[in-house]
């Protein structure tokens, strides 16, 4: 099995309750393919590099999986006819260099799922009261 990262765009006009549908219905298609999926990355709304259909704006998720090189055919298929994509791309990861970092890929995907960012107090800065003399 290969390591593959893929990248999707969705509209930006979808509810939250489509785009999580969307996200859901891409992942059913790999597990239904049997990719193993290591980490899904919903990085929110965005601005496109450039506009695509009409949409300066995108929704942009991430999924890290380990699969057969004939579900890539299969993912892509329903991405192309997925009227809610916008923009796709998958890479896939061999080298030994390219598999490391996508390990560190994966941990950060599942760090950022996993704990939510807690807010620190801000660090209280101590002034010295210096004595002036004048002379």
């Amino acid at each position: 099995m290969n390591n593959y990262e893929t990248l999707y765009v969705l509209k930006p006009t979808l509810t939250d309750e489509e785009t999580a549908a969307n996200i859901a219905k891409i992942e059913d298609i790999l597990v239904k393919n049997g990719a193993q999926i290591l980490a899904t990355n919903k990085m929110g709304m965005r601005k496109l590099a450039y506009p695509v259909e009409k949409n300066e704006r995108g929704v942009y998720t991430i999924v890290y999986f380990k699969a057969e090189g004939r579900v890539i055919n299969e993912l892509e298929r329903n991405l192309k006819f997925n009227e809610e994509v916008i923009k796709y791309l998958t890479v896939r990861y061999t080298k030994q260099k390219e598999v490391a970092q996508f390990e560190k890929l994966v941990s950060a995907a599942n760090v950022v799922k996993e704990e939510p960012k807690v807010e620190e107090a801000p660090a209280q800065v101590e002034t010295e009261a210096t004595e002036t003399t004048e002379a």
